[in-house]
């Protein structure tokens, strides 16, 4: 088995329950999910990182979404990397593969030879999520702590949910001779399982983890520590798994916790953006606003910041006073 090839367990998100420990989590393997968002941008190798870091972190959380839910992390800073976006669209029906998108925008001269957390200086980390049309959205914002981006989405979880969360993530490019190199990434999420008072379930319908969730006064932190312990024994070419199964390193990790797996999710990288959104983005200008927006060469244009596609429209066309019917 080698890096170059494409594995049966790549750009899956496996969920898991630990019945001896009362924990569950998700091992998470990106690799097509990873190509797909980072060819679409010329991004420099530290933040590409910060972006992979993001998006893996992104397929952990997302995983536990309902059919339908949109997920958004989003990091925000004054540092180099202004801001990392991604989304996370759940499936629309049972079986089908959920979708991910990311991108960043950062100021090139400011960029130096530290760390990806270096980077990104004083900011927050925001969990958004949208449940669909005639919902408020739910969010949730905590200030970034590093020393990685995960110790910052580890502490939105521990404050914001009072849920107990930690992560364990590998991502990197691998390279072998005559095959080029591809990026590659891996990691588990781990979650004390909460006890949802009545209030909460009538509120949400469900455990799901984005929820917040009420522990036990009693519960003894000598499962949490031991599983935690037993966690941070994995190693990251064991994460990111060329040559073991998600399966098989559960079994590595947590024998002695029971662990029991459910149906694995496929992700996939996927952009929403249509000529039609960006229609519907217009609808709001006048006319003198979109005479405003046009070019020289006499189209409106916009670019996606996340799949880099390019549109191009007639100014006629778009605006609440159009005059021209756009082309079908």
């Amino acid at each position: 088995m080698t890096f170059g090839e494409k594995l049966a367990w790549d750009d899956t998100v496996l969920p898991f329950q630990l019945d001896a420990s009362d924990m569950r989590g998700r091992v998470a393997r990106l690799d097509g999910v990873l190509s797909g968002i980072l060819k679409q941008h010329d991004y420099p190798p530290v933040v590409e990182a910060l972006v992979a870091e993001m998006a893996l972190l992104t397929a952990l959380v997302g995983q536990t979404i309902k059919l339908r839910w949109k997920l958004s992390l989003q990091v925000q800073t004054k540092g180099a990397v202004r801001m990392i976006a991604t989304d996370y669209f759940a499936p629309q029906t049972e079986g089908e593969p959920a979708r991910i998108r990311a991108y960043a925008n950062f100021d090139q001269d400011r960029l130096t030879d530290g760390t990806p957390f270096d980077q990104v200086g004083e900011g927050y980390f925001a969990v958004l999520i949208d449940q669909g049309s005639g919902t408020a959205p739910y969010q949730g914002i905590t200030p970034l702590i590093g020393p990685t981006l995960s110790a910052s989405a580890e502490s939105y979880f521990d404050r914001s949910e009072q849920l107990p969360t930690r992560f364990a993530l590998s991502f990197g490019l691998s390279q072998e001779p005559g095959t080029g190199s591809r990026w590659r990434a891996g990691g588990i999420m781990l979650q004390h399982m909460p006890e949802m008072t009545a209030l909460q379930a009538e509120r949400t319908g469900s455990g799901d983890v984005v929820t917040a969730g009420d522990l036990p006064i009693d519960e003894p932190e000598e499962n949490w520590n031991r599983v935690l312990h037993l966690m941070n024994t994995v190693e990251d070419i064991e994460l990111i798994g060329p040559s073991v199964t998600p399966n098989e390193l559960l079994v590595r990790l947590f024998h002695e916790e029971q662990p029991r797996v459910f149906d694995a999710q496929a992700v996939r990288f996927g952009c929403t953006c249509s000529e039609d959104r960006v229609r519907q983005s217009l609808s709001i200008y006048s006319a003198r606003d979109i005479e405003k927006m046009t070019t020289e060469d006499g189209q409106v244009t916009a670019d996606c910041q996340f799949c880099s596609a390019h549109y191009s429209l007639d100014p006629a066309t778009v605006g609440f006073e159009a005059t021209s019917p756009a082309d079908d």
